[in-house]
């Protein structure tokens, strides 16, 4: 027989760790305590939100709240639908062209490719119809070519983008204005996604996965056009993907991932006790300039090679250097010495190698300075 006392007391006198990681990423202390709290009884219920029906009052409550806060802190008129689906970003990779890419006679979608992910989404589109590449495939993503430079198709049927790349750490703060018009926008925020307000009327579609800024891994949160949804033609969408399906159904099709969607619920409500999307972008921009000013004051010690006009303000990679080479010696000290202060998840991507800084929502300006200060102590011992 488990002894409450201690089930109630067993990480009392573990120490929490600071996580830069790129997701699942670290939520707020003051959410975590509040989760706990109701754990083993939500609401008074006897029992945990992930043991609760999904058709429950008391889950309904947990979902519509949620999507009342979004619309709230995103100002989502009701031409939007608003919904919560499985499989993360990467699901919407298949299901943006399944639901979209016949919506006009080109039968084609353009593809802005700066990075890792948005160059998954373009392959995975590929196999459902025409995709064109809106810049040649790079190598190496450091920044994003001119607009000038870019091949876009006549009549397409949608135009695609990746606002941030978690992995390269480019970030476009601006839609971008050679778009034509009447030319649907859809956007991957998953990174990026409220750390800054943005116009979403400006947008056919946008979608972010949960587990860097709003919650918990499982969930991606898709912001779309009623009316574009009811022009799409494609009779052979399964079923999960089909956004007609998702929205006749209030995002409960199937079961949803309930625990995620009560952790975004206490996230929306977070974001917007803390000042709204104003004081998120605020946080965001303290956050990054004190780490790039670390990095740009090290005389070459640290090096991130993108572009400033397109440095991420959420996810910094960079290397540490030594005559003129990256070190992986000096990354792997850098690393360990980091557990030892209690920082964790600093690794680079196995794409790029190195170090990435992993600044999102739950990391406050006092752990981000704690490493800035890591990083001082670190290059002094070691340059």
């Amino acid at each position: 027989m488990t002894n409450d006392s201690s089930v109630n007391g067993c990480c009392e006198h573990s120490e929490r760790k600071v996580n830069f990681g790129p997701g699942p990423a670290q939520l707020p202390l003051e959410v975590l305590k509040n989760v706990q709290a109701e754990f083993l009884s939500y609401n008074g219920s006897g029992s945990n939100v992930m043991e609760l029906s999904h058709r429950s009052s008391a889950f309904a409550k947990i979902i519509q709240e949620a999507e009342q806060d979004i619309r709230e802190l995103l100002s989502v008129p009701e031409s939007y639908a608003v919904l919560f689906l499985q499989g993360g970003a990467t699901a919407q990779f298949s299901a943006v062209p399944l639901n979209f890419l016949n919506l006009k006679s080109s039968q084609t979608a353009d593809y802005l490719v700066t990075g890792y992910w948005s160059e998954k989404a373009a392959k995975e589109a590929e196999k459902f119809g025409k995709i064109n590449w809106v810049v040649p495939k790079s190598d190496k993503y450091r920044d994003v070519p001119s607009e000038s430079t870019w091949k876009l198709t006549e009549n397409s049927s949608y135009f695609y983008y990746c606002s941030n790349e978690t992995i390269h750490g480019i970030e476009l703060e601006d839609i971008p204005s050679i778009v034509p018009k009447d030319t649907p926008i859809i956007c991957d925020m998953s990174s990026n996604f409220l750390t800054r307000s943005f116009d979403i009327t400006k947008f056919a579609m946008v979608f972010a996965s949960a587990q860097k800024n709003f919650g918990a891994s499982g969930l991606v949160l898709v912001i779309v056009r009623k009316d574009l949804v009811e022009k799409s033609t494609n009779k052979s969408i399964p079923v999960t993907f089909d956004y007609k399906v998702q929205i006749a159904n209030a995002s409960m099709y199937n079961t949803p991932p309930t625990f995620s969607v009560y952790i975004a619920n206490k996230m929306f409500n977070w974001t917007k006790r803390q000042g709204g999307l104003k004081s998120m972008n605020q946080l965001s921009d303290k956050k990054s300039k004190v780490v790039y000013e670390t990095i740009d004051q090290s005389n070459g010690f640290y090096m991130n090679v993108i572009e400033n006009k397109y440095r991420s303000r959420v996810n910094i990679p960079l290397r540490i250097m030594k005559d003129g080479t990256a070190n992986e010696k000096l990354e792997s000290l850098f690393l360990s010495e980091a557990i030892k202060a209690n920082m964790i998840e600093l690794k680079g991507h196995r794409a790029v190698g190195g170090i990435r800084i992993s600044l999102y929502n739950g990391v406050s300006l006092q752990e981000t300075t704690k490493l800035v200060d890591f990083m001082r102590i670190f290059q002094k011992n070691n340059s």
